[in-house]
C-alpha cells in the first residue's frame, strides 16, 4: 500500500490581490505537478473578521484569523505566505521563521535595505534548522524567460553586452485615481520603482546570471495629490472628497552596468498610457540576442548571429513544448499558459526545496540585493550621482 504524500499546512497573511494568485497556485500546484508534500491551504489571515472570512469561502481555505501572531502559533501551520503590504514584511517573515515555519514573502522583500538585511539574517538562522525562506518573484517562473536563461547559460548568445528593460502600466494616468495604500511610502516603500521595478531587475539578473553593480537614476512624481481612498481591493480603490499627497514615485528610468560588464537600461512606470502590464526584457550579446514581451507570454525571440546573413534573423520560439521549462505539466503543444501558471511553478519550486532540504530561489538573499538596487537608484535620484551596489 502505498503512504500518503505527508502534509505542509499552508499559512496565507492577506488575500487582496497577490492573496487570490497565491491561493489557485496553492490549490492548483499538486493537481498536475507530483509534489513531495501535499500543500493543505490551512488558515486564512487577514484583519477584518467578515471580509477574510468571505475570501476563504471564495479562495478555498479551511479556517480564519485575525491576527498573524495566533496564526504564526498553530499547530496546523508548517508554511506562511505573506501577502500584505511591504510595511509588515520584515515584522512578520521573522517572526514566522523564528517560529519554526516556511516562509513565501512577496516581493519587494522589505521597504529598506536595513529590514532586508535583518530578514536574510533571520533566513540564515532558520536554514541551519531546516526551515527555508523564499521570495515571490514569479515572472522569472515564465517558461520562456526560464528557457531564456537556460540559453545564456548555454552560451548561446555569446558574451552579454547589452540588457534593456521596460515594466509599463498605466492604471494611475487618471489624476483621480485615488491615494491607495500603494501610493504611501510608508506603506509601499516606493512606487513604480519598487512595485513593478523591482521585477524588471530580478529579470534581467536571473536571465544574465550577473548583476547590477553601478546605477545613474532619476524618479518623478507627475501626480502630486490624490483623493484619498475610502476602500481598497487589489489595486483599485474608492475615492472620497478629501485629498491626500503621494509620497512615492509614479515612474522610475536607471542606466546600469552589470558586475560583466554589460550596460542596462531600465525604465518602470505606471504613466504608460495604453498599457497595462507590459514587461519587455531584450539582452543582446556577442554571438546573438534575446527578446521576451509579456503581452506574447508563451514566445522568445532568438536572434543567432552564426546563421548566413540570407537567412539570419528573430526566430520565434513558442514556448510551449514539453522540453521547455515547467511545460510538460500541463497542455499539448501550442496551448498556451498565462499569468496564473508563475504562481503554480512558484508553489511547485518551493515545495520541492522544502522537502529536499535545498534553498529555494530567489531567497531572501536575492530579495537583498534587489532591495540594494533599488535603494542605490532612489538615492541616486536624490543626488544625482551614479551610486554602486555593494554587497
Amino acid at each position: 500500500m502505498t503512504s500518503p504524500t505527508p502534509r505542509l499546512g499552508v499559512a496565507m497573511i492577506g488575500h487582496s490581490f497577490m492573496g487570490a494568485a497565491h491561493s489557485q497556485a496553492w490549490h492548483t500546484a499538486p493537481r498536475f505537478f507530483d509534489l513531495p508534500l501535499d500543500p493543505v491551504t490551512a488558515v486564512l489571515c487577514g484583519r477584518d473578521e467578515g471580509r477574510t472570512a468571505a475570501a476563504a469561502t471564495r479562495l478555498g481555505w479551511a479556517a480564519t484569523e485575525t491576527s498573524w501572531e495566533r496564526t504564526l502559533e498553530r499547530d496546523d501551520v508548517d508554511l506562511v505566505d505573506v501577502c500584505t503590504p511591504g510595511d509588515t514584511h520584515a515584522e512578520i517573515a521573522i517572526a514566522a521563521l523564528r517560529a519554526g515555519k516556511h516562509v513565501l514573502c512577496e516581493k519587494p522583500l522589505a521597504n529598506s535595505v536595513a529590514e532586508a538585511e535583518a530578514m536574510v539574517a533571520a533566513a540564515d538562522e532558520a536554514a541551519e534548522h531546516g526551515v527555508r525562506a523564499m521570495v515571490g518573484f514569479t515572472y522569472r517562473r515564465v517558461p520562456a524567460v526560464a528557457l531564456a536563461r537556460r540559453l545564456v547559460e548555454q552560451g548561446r548568445i555569446g558574451e552579454v553586452r547589452h540588457v534593456r528593460a521596460q515594466y509599463l502600466q498605466d492604471w494611475l494616468v487618471d489624476p483621480e485615481a485615488p491615494l491607495s495604500w500603494r501610493l504611501q511610502k510608508d506603506r509601499a516603500g516606493s512606487g513604480a520603482l519598487g512595485d513593478i521595478g523591482a521585477h524588471i531587475v530580478d529579470l534581467t539578473q536571473y536571465i544574465t546570471g550577473d548583476r547590477v553593480q553601478e546605477v545613474s537614476a532619476r524618479l518623478e512624481t507627475f501626480v502630486k495629490e490624490r483623493p484619498l481612498a475610502t476602500e481598497q481591493s487589489g489595486l483599485s480603490a474608492t475615492a472620497s472628497t478629501e485629498r491626500g499627497a503621494v509620497t512615492v514615485d509614479d515612474a522610475a528610468v536607471f542606466i546600469a552596468r552589470f558586475g560583466g560588464g554589460a550596460l542596462g537600461v531600465f525604465e518602470a512606470t505606471r504613466f504608460a498610457t495604453g498599457r497595462k502590464n507590459a514587461i519587455r526584457i531584450e539582452v543582446n550579446g556577442s554571438r546573438g540576442s534575446l527578446a521576451f514581451d509579456f503581452e506574447d507570454m508563451n514566445v522568445l525571440e532568438l536572434f543567432d548571429a552564426t546563421e548566413p546573413a540570407e537567412t539570419a534573423g528573430f526566430r520565434r520560439i513558442l514556448a510551449t513544448e514539453a522540453e521547455h521549462p515547467y511545460v510538460a505539466a500541463w497542455w499539448p503543444p501550442g496551448h498556451g499558459l498565462g499569468y496564473e501558471h508563475g504562481f503554480t511553478h512558484q508553489v511547485v519550486d518551493l515545495v520541492q526545496a522544502v522537502a529536499t532540504g535545498t534553498d529555494p530561489a530567489p531567497g531572501f538573499r536575492d530579495g537583498l540585493q534587489v532591495q540594494r538596487v533599488l535603494d542605490a537608484v532612489e538615492t541616486s535620484s536624490d543626488t544625482r550621482t551614479w551610486q554602486e551596489i555593494h554587497p
